[in-house]
């Protein structure tokens, strides 16, 4: 019996999806290979919007069949499948077409919208907690410790997961900058940067000229910089001093913050296990100040 095939070929993340189920076709299981018949009847599109659950209804088998077969596919689960086939069709869709896609797909069934986000949301979570290793979160801690000042940009979105690292991080003692503005008012922000800061940067899928003209101030002045994005590791990886990686929803059922804030975190939580003096000193002035505020 030979791998089920479609003749859409268009998306280069369900033609890498075939390759694999042919290569691994022989040694697949029975559930296995009813699995991947599902996966590849579908188009982008529509496999973006499909959970594990409906998959392993439509392809008779279970949840845990579906998340196997990704795994034995060489996935870490769908999320990761649904990032790659995205990556495409998210810059070559309208975002109001994506938007139609999701409503005409969840419908005004309120139970099947729960599930489906609740479902998504912990599949990018899982995601996100495999993204990057000990190493990757230990060096990122050495260069918040180390700095002087963290500055912390993000634009649409990720100004929340920026406002969110910035708050967590001056509340263990962290000299911390919310960079809040762009264009013209944003050269006022960092002119004063230096060499022994660090710039932490929250760019998802798309570069900005205030996102290059910040980081080619890090670089001209010396300072570190933090990369947190899910698509532009190849684009500006090489002009940073590092890189984590944050996965977001390709579908919109999920805000795209989601991992970024729980990367951030990852880093506080770190931060104040290296300086635990600092963050309860930080802490205590916190709560003084509260109270005599009358809170």
């Amino acid at each position: 019996m030979e791998p089920f095939v479609t003749t859409d070929t268009e998306n280069p993340a369900l033609t890498r999806l075939r390759a694999r189920i042919a290569e691994r076709w022989e040694g697949l299981s029975k559930s296995e290979r009813a699995v991947s018949g599902a996966l590849t009847a579908m188009s982008a599109e529509r496999l973006l919007y499909a959970s594990a659950a409906e998959l392993g209804v439509q392809s008779k088998t279970s949840n845990a069949s579906v998340v196997r077969t990704l795994q034995t596919l060489g996935y870490a689960g769908l999320s990761e499948l649904k990032q790659e086939v995205a990556a495409p069709f998210s810059s070559s869709v309208s975002p109001e077409a994506r938007l139609r896609s999701r409503l005409e797909h969840l419908g005004q069934d309120l139970g099947q919208t729960q599930r489906e986000v609740w479902a998504e949301a912990q599949d990018l979570i899982t995601l996100a907690s495999r993204a990057n290793s000990d190493e990757q979160y230990s060096a990122a801690v050495n260069l918040i410790v180390h700095a002087d000042t963290v500055f912390c940009y993000g634009l649409g979105a990720s100004g929340n997961t920026a406002d969110h690292l910035a708050l967590r991080l001056r509340r263990v003692g962290v000299n911390t900058r919310r960079l809040t503005t762009d264009g013209f008012r944003l050269a006022d922000e960092i002119m004063n940067m230096s060499a022994r800061d660090l710039l932490v940067l929250f760019a998802p899928g798309r570069v900005t000229r205030d996102m290059e003209a910040l980081i080619d101030q890090a670089q001209l002045v010396g300072a570190s910089s933090l990369l947190i994005t899910d698509e532009l590791q190849d684009q500006l990886g090489a002009r940073v001093s590092l890189t984590l990686t944050a996965p977001h929803t390709p579908t919109g059922l999920t805000s795209e913050g989601i991992a970024g804030i729980l990367i951030s975190d990852v880093l506080v939580q770190a931060v104040s296990a290296v300086a635990p003096d600092t963050a309860l000193r930080s802490s205590q002035t916190l709560n003084d100040l509260r109270r005599r505020l009358g809170y």
